[in-house]
């Protein structure tokens, strides 16, 4: 069964519960008040009538005959006696009108009496008529009022569960027709094409859920983007260097080429290139797949920016290049793993090494914030592009090549799942004097 038709069925079957009893309530409230009204009515009549009879005669004998001609008693049947819904009872409280369970000439209760009508002529008490509690007989009209009351309580209760029939319908549709919508994308999707979006019709959760279905959408197409482009980059970083080394290979062994160490230092260079390739790949696979293994080590920040400046304080005076590291003092030791997040800072001074123009400067810096480790790699270059600034760690991204990481584009995306996996976080933005600086918060 559709969804579509078990909503309308739920909302059909809670229509008809609830016509039902409004119906019954209704019935039951008006047939007991018209029961009340009818009998106050005849209670009356018969007290009035009673009342006259008692004033012509000034006696009850023979009173019930004459109520029997003024129709307020049932016709006279020794055999099988009517129930008679009154009883008269003088002012001795002796009954002089009687039916069951009542009996001529019984003394009744004066708690009885209390909850009849009284019959008073000119101040005087004559007796008191009392209600049997036996069914009233209805006149043809009285008869033709409830049928009418009965008739307008079975076509309102109709109409209400027709309309609420259409109602329910158009209410489920309207319910199941953006999961109609997002059921038909979802095929798409599985059959390949991953770019679908679907209207969003409303602000509850039928309209959150399709945001988040049009943001999973775009994000899977970006995915699938990057992969393709990570792909292509890949194999044009493979290619390159297995081309150059393909060549010499191939000219050493026809004797074109002599074998000199210069050749064979720039096979070497060739050969670690694709090793470095090949550690990046297997180093972001393994932070995937949540397996890249970590050696925490207390550390101070200050040791870890040191050998940082260290490694690449040759390469700096080569640029003429100014690198050096301010750290505030008595700054608190981290658990790191030194290896790792060294990894992460010498890519990043790598990276500014190859923007920063000759005579410029590199500052490596440690402080504490807000109970947080804060290394900053700031440069004096020209800044990132701030179209390229948002996809600066996406993998393989090289809409600056020289801000793309490392050889293989895959720097700074390895740099951000280290920092990470530390349970940090890794932001790039531009210096507002110039350059770019590269945040690292433990």
């Amino acid at each position: 069964m559709k969804l579509t038709h078990k909503l309308t069925l739920a909302i059909l079957s809670t229509s008809v519960i609830v016509i039902a009893l409004a119906a019954a309530f209704i019935w039951g409230s008006v047939y007991y008040s018209f029961n009340q009204y009818l009998e106050n009515q005849r209670q009356n009549q018969f007290a009035v009538a009673a009342k006259n009879y008692y004033q012509a005669n000034h006696s009850w004998a023979g009173v019930d005959t004459y109520l029997r001609e003024q129709n307020l008693l049932p016709p006279l049947d020794k055999v099988n006696p009517p129930p008679q819904p009154f009883v008269l009872v003088d002012a001795d409280r002796r009954v002089v009108v009687a039916s069951a369970p009542y009996t001529v000439g019984e003394k009744v209760k004066q708690g009885t009496l209390d909850k009849g009508i009284r019959v008073e002529s000119n101040g005087e008490f004559l007796g008191t008529v009392i209600s049997t509690g036996k069914p009233l007989p209805r006149n043809p009209i009285d008869q033709e009022y409830v049928d009418q009351i009965n008739q307008a309580l079975w076509i309102a209760a109709g109409g209400g569960i027709l309309i609420s029939l259409f109602i329910g319908f158009l209410l489920a549709r309207s319910l199941t027709h953006p999961v109609r919508e997002l059921t038909d994308a979802t095929r798409a999707m599985a059959q390949g094409k991953l770019k679908q979006s679907v209207p969003v019709r409303s602000k509850d959760e039928l309209g959150t859920l399709a945001q988040s279905f049009n943001q999973m959408s775009a994000d899977l197409v970006r995915a699938n983007q990057a992969r393709k482009q990570m792909t292509a980059d890949i194999a044009h970083d493979l290619r390159n260097p297995l081309t150059v080394i393909g060549g010499y290979l191939e000219s050493l062994k026809d004797g074109k080429l002599k074998p000199t160490s210069e050749r064979f230092e720039t096979m070497q260079a060739e050969v670690q290139h694709l090793q470095r390739l090949v550690d990046d790949l297997r180093t972001l696979s393994l932070a995937d797949a949540g397996e890249l293994k970590l050696h925490l080590q207390s550390t101070t920040p200050g040791e870890l920016l040191e050998r940082v400046v260290a490694a690449y304080h040759h390469q700096a005076e080569q640029k003429n290049i100014d690198l050096h590291m301010d750290v505030q003092p008595n700054l608190p030791e981290v658990d790191i793993d030194p290896e790792r997040m060294e990894q992460v800072l010498e890519n990043l001074v790598s990276n500014a090494l190859r923007y920063t123009p000759e005579g410029g400067e590199i500052s490596l810096s440690a402080n504490q914030l807000e109970g947080k480790i804060i290394l900053r790699v700031k440069d004096n270059g020209s800044g990132i592009p701030p179209e390229i600034l948002p996809h600066i760690f996406e993998r393989s991204y090289r809409g600056d090549p020289s801000r793309s990481g490392s050889e293989s584009g895959l720097g700074l995306a390895i740099a951000k799942s280290i920092v990470e996996l530390h349970g940090g976080t890794i932001r790039a933005e531009n210096n507002p004097e110039q350059g770019a600086c590269f945040e690292i918060a433990l």
